[in-house]
C-alpha cells in the first residue's frame, strides 16, 4: 500500500522525459502527437476527445504521458454536436497506424507496433473500446468517464481480451451521458472500475468552459492528478511493461478512489459522501 501511494504521488507530477509536439496533419491525420524527445520502440497511446471538444482540450494530459516515456497522440476531427462514433474510431486507428508506421520527431522516435493502446474521456471513452474491438494489436483500453455510443461501446466490450481501466466519478448510477456500469460490468476481459472521489465527468478537460466563473464545469486539479496517476500507471505496466506499476494497475486501494464491482447491487457498493455525489451530479 505504501510503495502504491508513493508511486501514484510520483506519477501526478511531470516524468523525466523532455517532450516534444507533432502535427499528425502532416501524414494526412488531423491530430497532435506528443513524443518524449528520443527513443526507439516505446509504447503509445491513440486518445479520444470527448463530445463537442477536440485535442487540445487534453494537451497537458497527453504531454503528461510522454514525460513519462509514452507517445500520446489524438484525432481532432468529430467535433461537432452530431459526431461520428465510427469515424472517430477510425481515426484513432489511423493514429495508431502513423504512430507505427513512420519514424516521428527528426526520425529517432519509433514506436513498438505490440505496445499500442487505446484511451479516451467521455465520448472518446466508449470509442477508444470501438478501436479496439476492431483491431488485434491493441493491447490496454482506457476508459475515462464514458458516455454512451453509437454502436454500443458495451456489446463490443464484452469481446475484448485486453485489460481495461475504467475511471468514473463518484454518481452510481448511469444515464443519458454516462455508461460507467454497464461498460464496466460488460468487459470480457480483465479490468478495473474505479470511482474517483469529489470528481465531475468534465473535471479533467483543460481550457476555459462558460461556466467555470461560477464553479461549475471548470478544470479539477484533484481529478487531473488522480487521473492522470492511474492511466500513467495503467499505461506503463500493461504496455511499457514496467512491473512496479502493477498493484497502482490494479486493484490497490488508494486514498481519492474506489475500487467499485460492477456487478454488485448498487445497495452493496460503497457509498461517496454527499459533496462527491453532487459534485459528480453537477458535473454531468
Amino acid at each position: 500500500m505504501a510503495t502504491s501511494s508513493k508511486l501514484a504521488a510520483q506519477l501526478t507530477k511531470r516524468g523525466p522525459h523532455k517532450v516534444l509536439r507533432g502535427d499528425l496533419a502532416l501524414a494526412g491525420q488531423p491530430g497532435v502527437v506528443y513524443t518524449p524527445a528520443e527513443g526507439y520502440n516505446l509504447p503509445a497511446v491513440a486518445f479520444g476527445h470527448g463530445w463537442m471538444l477536440g485535442a487540445a482540450r487534453y494537451s497537458d494530459t497527453l504531454k503528461h504521458l510522454a514525460s513519462w516515456g509514452i507517445v500520446a497522440a489524438a484525432p481532432d476531427t468529430e467535433r461537432g454536436p452530431m459526431p461520428s462514433h465510427r469515424g472517430l474510431a477510425a481515426d484513432l486507428g489511423t493514429v495508431l497506424d502513423i504512430m507505427t508506421g513512420v519514424r516521428l520527431g527528426t526520425g529517432d522516435i519509433s514506436v513498438h507496433p505490440e505496445k499500442l493502446a487505446v484511451a479516451g474521456h467521455g465520448m472518446g471513452a466508449s470509442v477508444a473500446v470501438l478501436a479496439a474491438a476492431a483491431r488485434s494489436d491493441v493491447k490496454a483500453v482506457a476508459s475515462l468517464f464514458p458516455a454512451p455510443s453509437t454502436p454500443s461501446a458495451e456489446e463490443a466490450a464484452a469481446g475484448l481480451t485486453v485489460p481495461g481501466l475504467v475511471l468514473g466519478d463518484a454518481a452510481f448510477t448511469d444515464s443519458l451521458d454516462d455508461n460507467t456500469l454497464a461498460l464496466a460490468g460488460a468487459w470480457g476481459g480483465p479490468s478495473v472500475l474505479r470511482r474517483i472521489d469529489k470528481a465531475s465527468s468534465d473535471g479533467i478537460v483543460e481550457g476555459r468552459r462558460l461556466l467555470a466563473p461560477i464553479g461549475v464545469g471548470g478544470t479539477e486539479k484533484s481529478t487531473v492528478k488522480s487521473v492522470r496517476s492511474l492511466l500513467t500507471a495503467f499505461l506503463l505496466f500493461h504496455i511499457a511493461g514496467e512491473k512496479k506499476y502493477e498493484e497502482l494497475a490494479g486493484s490497490v486501494e488508494l486514498k481519492g478512489s474506489r475500487v467499485i464491482d460492477p456487478h454488485a447491487p448498487i445497495e452493496e457498493q460503497p457509498k461517496p459522501s454527499p459533496l462527491s455525489a453532487a459534485r459528480a451530479l453537477i458535473g454531468r
